[in-house]
């Protein structure tokens, strides 16, 4: 019989491989109204298997983090991470606390609110269909019993805009941050429902429109106690005990650059030692991983120096641990700067070398473009560029330019998120983002045409949230015009590389890759109609740029050209 006394669960939006596609992971985030169901589940793919006890063989890397800091002082049979088929079968009398994380719950985030933006709907997105299917779920099978309930993970933010929507499914407390070190005395103190002022607040931490920092008094709500301790140390972080969605494996937690519009920049640097990252590969690959998901808010910032300057040492010993781990055969970082592949090539293609990256084998990273604007780089992530300069080093176009070649070179292939909607934006700096956008998408390296993705995402400051008027949120003509580059990119990466990007057996690929085109055409003439519809020349996004454009070859000729 199962007596678990505290549960965990995930947004079922972060428990399936959506067929293992770049980027569709992203799809949980477009409006219901727009994706239908049918074609929605199919390219969700596969949820991981249950194991005989009815738990989850695999669950995201936040939740193992929490199972693991439980483990720590409870016994293995009192924490259970149930398969979404068995949540019922694991919440009894004697559960204390259902602990639930997620991602973006009401469809806040950045991606979801620039689909609401675009097609100037109110429809839910899947992720808050998804949330709220999983959160009724769990309100029923805790009806009449003891147990609390508490929301956790990055998108609690969410519920500090909207937090009638904890009322609504009868959530008892939304945690806001990281809690590896502390988790068994928050849940204890969250059934007695009890808390040590020394350790916790009852509030949460939010921002102003100009990314300033307050805490805000709430009982619903619980975080640490601000102050010296408002993070584990590496110390404090335990290792994962049972496998991870994606093959997930964090190398470090921070980032430091400090763009002026995300909240990890705020976060203290913690690099986790090769020993402790080789460890929790272990735990996947003894489940049958062979790839590895190195996660990092800024792989290149893994133990660097002075001036953002990659630690090149430190890099190619990570690379070289993670490939060599048995079991493992292939491995991609999450994240990084584009600077670093710019000023570094014979890094990137060291590191390329080490995990055999080729024609058949990508490396996917994603990374934060943000602008083709000098000056809105200059204002909001002056590091990004680092250790290049925009104006001695080149543009931010040619820095950028630069970047990509040499990824491409070494068989990266970029995923660039950009904004619209920044502060201090003008039509200007929005143009000179669809320049860049259409100038690096008819570049060729040698006889190929650049590889990268490049996806849209709205900059919506918190008072315009919090008016919940998501349909009002009128894009200009400058800002359709970057929507309408990337997706115009887009469909021509889909249409290019759909195929030979999927993974699994044929048929589902075949399928998989066939939708993935055809969505990237329709999305594009879709996207294409409400431009026209809001008066925007679209032949004009289409040759901006272009006209006279010349080839930038490196930025060290350009360096020598002055």
């Amino acid at each position: 019989m199962i007596l678990a006394k505290y549960v965990l669960l995930s947004d079922l939006t972060l428990l399936h491989d959506y067929r293992d596609f770049p980027l569709l992971d992203f799809l949980p985030c477009a409006p219901s109204n727009m994706m239908p169901g049918v074609v929605y589940r199919f390219l969700q793919g596969k949820e991981s298997p249950p194991m005989d006890n009815g738990e989850s063989l695999r669950a995201p890397y936040a939740l193992r983090k929490i199972e693991a800091g439980l483990l720590r002082d409870h016994k293995r049979e009192e924490v259970a991470v149930p398969h979404s088929k068995y949540i019922r079968d694991f919440i009894k009398d004697d559960t204390e606390v259902i602990g639930v994380t997620t991602m973006d719950p009401l469809g806040f985030g950045p991606l979801t609110m620039s689909y609401s933006a675009l097609f100037g709907t109110n429809s839910f997105a899947w992720v808050r269909k998804e949330w709220e299917e999983l959160l009724t779920r769990v309100a029923s099978a805790r009806r009449g019993k003891k147990a609390k309930i508490v929301v956790g993970g990055p998108g609690v933010w969410e519920f500090t805009i909207a937090p009638e929507e904890l009322d609504k499914f009868g959530v008892d407390y939304a945690y806001q941050g990281e809690s590896d070190d502390i988790i068994s005395t928050l849940f204890q103190q969250i059934s007695e429902d009890s808390f040590d002022s020394n350790l916790f607040f009852n509030g949460y931490m939010t921002y102003d429109d100009n990314f300033v920092r307050s805490f805000k008094d709430d009982r619903r709500f619980l975080s640490r106690r601000p102050g010296i301790r408002m993070y584990p140390t590496l110390d404090d972080i335990p290792d994962i005990v049972r496998p991870t969605t994606k093959d997930m494996t964090e190398v470090m937690r921070g980032c430091g650059v400090g763009c002026d519009f995300c909240e990890v920049t705020l976060r203290p640097l913690r690099y986790y030692p090769i020993e402790k990252i080789v460890r929790e590969l272990t735990v996947n690959a003894k489940a049958g991983s062979t790839h590895a998901w190195m996660h990092s808010d800024e792989i290149f910032a893994y133990k660097h120096g002075n001036r953002f300057e990659p630690n090149e040492e430190a890099l190619v010993e990570l690379f070289k641990a993670v490939i060599s781990t048995p079991g493992i055969k292939h491995t991609n970082p999450t994240h990084g700067r584009i600077s670093i592949p710019a000023a570094y090539p014979d890094l990137v293609m060291r590191l390329s070398n080490i995990i055999g990256a080729g024609p058949s084998r990508w490396i996917g990273i994603q990374v934060g473009l943000e602008t083709g604007s000098d000056r809105l780089a200059k204002i909001h992530m002056p590091n990004k560029t680092l250790p290049l300069k925009i104006g001695p080093d080149g543009s931010w176009e040619e820095i950028v330019w630069e970047g990509v070649r040499n990824m491409n070179l070494a068989w990266w292939r970029p995923a660039f998120t950009v904004q619209v909607g920044q502060r201090d934006e003008t039509d200007e700096d929005n143009w000179s983002t669809v320049a860049l956008i259409n100038r690096l998408s008819e570049s060729y390296y040698g006889d190929r045409p650049f590889e990268f993705t490049v996806t849209p995402m709205q900059n919506v400051p918190l008072g315009l949230i919090k008016s919940r008027e998501f349909s009002t949120i009128m894009l200009t003509p400058a800002q359709l015009a970057v929507y309408y580059a990337s997706y115009r990119h887009l469909a021509k990466m889909a249409q290019r590389d759909a195929y030979e990007s999927g993974k699994g057996w044929f048929l589902g690929k075949m399928g998989a890759s066939s939708l993935i085109a055809l969505g990237g055409r329709a999305m594009l003439r879709v996207v294409e109609g409400i431009c026209r519809k809001q008066g925007l020349d679209v032949e004009k996004v289409k040759n901006y740029g272009l006209a006279g454009n010349r080839r930038i070859e490196s930025l060290h000729q350009l360096a020598q050209a002055r």
